[in-house]
């Protein structure tokens, strides 16, 4: 019984939707192309941050454990999600151009003596920040259409409400009868819109709120990850 109904039910929605009107048509598919490419952005966004999530774990355990820079440097191409791995190769690329290998002979014609010196730390840090800014932006990729149609479908309903009410009003003003039987089906049709846009902005604002929320647990990771590799660099170049 309640199933019959409800196919009834549906299918009265859905005639509603297909005897709309031109403009209540345009309104409601260009909402359900924002829910529809919003929802590809949501199920892509949760795949790419549970990627990110896994290989920086790795990776952090990786630089825990490596023996030598160079070496890290060789197997970032295991972590290419990971913007711990992304920061970490600018930043060894930088110290790779500052360290000063310079070879001093000795008066007695002995063997060269090969010394390293980092050039300036400060710059260093800076180009580390830079790459982290640079890593926050690709992971940020995206997000800002969430934000958009979270503030926007909500209005496009409203819109397309007020346009059907109005119409619904002009038809009710031009007609003979006056009853609610009368106005009842545009109203119906008219408040549709508002539902389809409350529809495709609730879920994209809770994925953004979602991924804010993972983009800072990110961000607060990639700058302990800069503390302990600058002062890995600093211990290993500047301690003399």
């Amino acid at each position: 019984m309640v199933f019959v109904l409800a196919q009834g039910d549906f299918g009265s929605f859905w005639s509603l939707i297909l005897n709309s009107g031109p403009i209540a048509q345009t309104v409601l598919a260009t909402l359900l192309f924002f829910s529809i490419y919003s929802w590809t952005i949501i199920v892509q966004k949760m795949r790419f941050y549970r990627e990110v999530d896994r290989e920086s774990r790795g990776f952090y355990e990786h630089f825990r454990k490596a023996s030598s820079l160079s070496q890290l440097y060789r197997d970032c191409e295991r972590f290419p999600r990971s913007p711990l791995a992304g920061v970490f190769k600018s930043g060894y690329e930088e110290l790779s151009r500052q360290v000063d290998f310079s070879t001093d002979s000795q008066e007695t014609g002995g063997p060269a003596k090969a010394s390293k010196s980092l050039q300036s730390l400060n710059g260093l840090q800076r180009t580390l920040e830079k790459s982290a800014q640079t890593e926050m932006t690709a992971l940020e990729h995206s997000l800002s259409w969430l934000a958009t149609t979270g503030a926007v479908t909500p209005f496009i309903g409203l819109l397309g409400t007020v346009i059907g009410i109005i119409n619904a009003f002009q038809g009710l003003g031009a007609g003979a009868a006056t009853t609610i039987q009368a106005v009842a089906p545009g109203i119906s049709e008219a408040l549709v819109a508002t539902a389809a846009g409350l529809f495709a902005a609730i879920p994209a604002v809770i994925a953004y709120n979602h991924f804010i929320t993972r983009l800072k647990v990110f961000g607060v990771e990639m700058d302990d990850f800069l503390a302990e590799f600058l002062n890995t660099v600093e211990r290993s170049f500047t301690g003399e």
